[in-house]
């Protein structure tokens, strides 16, 4: 068995890019600056946003981090958003999701100039990548697919079940992987209400785990030789302790 070490790849990506970013700067190029916003403190959005902030640092960008407590109305986000629109030293930026109820979450990805959308939640992003165009694709199939290249998993013509339907991950996913200059395989979509799920599975060559509930995935759903991307993070109690 292989593991397939996200983490390792993603150090050896940020190399390149802080390489590439050097060589930009030293032509005279300018320095790329991402921006976030963080509205309220959730835990799993202030430790990915964090994580954000230190990418940006590794890879030699420039980084902004715009903070809103949780009772922020929904112009004054607004407001933020199309200011970030306008900057022109802005390269792209992104709207920590989830936000509070009050706020409407389409709204606000609606606001956002699809230039700078680099979360790839825009419907336009969303509908070029649909059908092969440049754009901002979402962060998480993407790394996925980096992950597969990187350990040159082989994906044409293979059999690929993805667990979870999210916009942000499962029908991105499932979306990328039956392109043909992206995964060029033959894509399953299963969710919580898929009757054949475990059978789905026991025939897939590559599964993609991004359905929210932790041990999901048992070894009786995954064939010999099989590769399993686990996308989720999910805070469970350690028994042991």
């Amino acid at each position: 068995m292989q593991l397939i070490d996200g983490k390792a790849t993603a150090t050896a990506i940020k190399a390149e890019i802080a390489e590439e970013v050097r060589k930009i700067i030293a032509a005279g190029g300018k320095q790329p600056h991402l921006a976030a916003v963080l509205v309220g403190h959730d835990g799993g959005s202030e430790t990915y946003v964090r994580n954000k902030v230190i990418a940006c640092e590794q890879c030699g960008f420039k980084s902004t981090l715009i903070r809103y407590e949780a009772d922020v109305t929904e112009t004054e986000l607004l407001a933020c958003v199309d200011r970030l629109n306008k900057d022109t030293d802005i390269d792209g930026f992104i709207v920590q999701l989830p936000l509070p109820k009050h706020i409407d979450e389409q709204k606000v990805i609606m606001a956002i100039d699809y230039r700078k959308d680099v979360d790839g939640f825009h419907p336009i992003n969303v509908g070029r990548m649909g059908i092969g165009l440049p754009c901002f694709i979402s962060a998480t199939p993407l790394g996925i697919l980096t992950l597969l290249r990187h350990y040159h998993i082989e994906t044409s013509g293979k059999k690929c079940v993805v667990l979870g339907r999210s916009n942000i991950v499962g029908k991105p996913m499932a979306q990328l992987m039956m392109q043909k200059q992206y995964g060029d395989a033959t894509v399953t979509v299963c969710h919580s209400h898929s009757p054949s799920l475990k059978d789905e599975c026991r025939e897939a060559d590559i599964i993609v785990a991004a359905i929210g509930r932790p041990d999901f995935v048992t070894a009786d759903m995954v064939k010999e030789g099989a590769v399993v991307i686990d996308v989720g993070t999910t805070r469970v109690e350690d028994l042991s302790r």
